[in-house]
Order: C-alpha cells, then structure tokens, then sequence
C-alpha cells in the first residue's frame, strides 16, 4: 500500500508549508492525483489520518481529485487520453507507442486551508 508514503508525504509538505507562513493549524488540504499513481481514494484519506495524528494537520479534511491520463505522440503531435481499461497507450492517430504522458501521473498539494495563530 503505497498510499502510506503518499499521505505521509502529503502531511510533511503540508506542514512546512503552513510552518512558513505561520499558521496554527491545517483545516483542509487540496489534492489532485493522477490516475496513473493507482492511489485508492479511501486508503489514502484513512492512511492521511494516521500520518497527521499529533501534527497541526490533524483533523484536517482531504479534498482528493483525480486526474485523467493525458498523452502527446512524440511521433505525430497528436494529444490523447490513453486508455485505463485496455491499458492502451498507442496513439489513436498514427499507431505508433512513442508517446510522452503530459497529465495524469503526478500528486500535486494544490491548496491548504488553515487557522492563523492568535496575536
């Protein structure tokens, strides 16, 4: 289970991040992952309240999105949504399987909301 390191990780970026700009406490975190990662929606929120017991992230609400895969032909140009459900990765357009994938296989903290500290 991966979404352990995940989460953890999350908690670590999050935390320093709110560190930095001086807040209190962490109330929601804004996540985008892609779905090349295989993250398990339910997992990751179950391994995040673990990772952030005892930490200003504690309590804090998982806002998790996922994103679709998204592919450029290096040999054709052509942009396209590989397939999930075939694991089809040839473009749809020449046929050929030299693609870069452009979305879809990254983890992005997007937004924290937090609590500033009290003067």
């Amino acid at each position: 289970m991966h979404e352990g390191s995940i989460a953890s990780a999350i908690v670590e970026q999050a935390v320093e991040a709110a560190a930095a700009h001086g807040v209190e406490r962490i109330t929601a975190i804004e996540l985008e992952v892609g779905l090349l990662q295989q993250v398990v929606p339910e997992a990751l929120e179950t391994a995040f309240e673990f990772a952030a017991a005892d930490t200003p992230a504690e309590g804090a609400v998982l806002h998790l999105t996922q994103r679709r895969p998204e592919a450029v032909c290096r040999s054709c140009g052509h942009r396209f949504e590989p397939s999930l459900e075939t694991f089809s990765f040839l473009c749809p357009a020449c046929r050929q399987a030299d693609i870069e994938i452009i979305a879809g296989n990254e983890i992005t903290l997007l937004s924290l909301t937090c609590d500033e500290k009290s003067p």
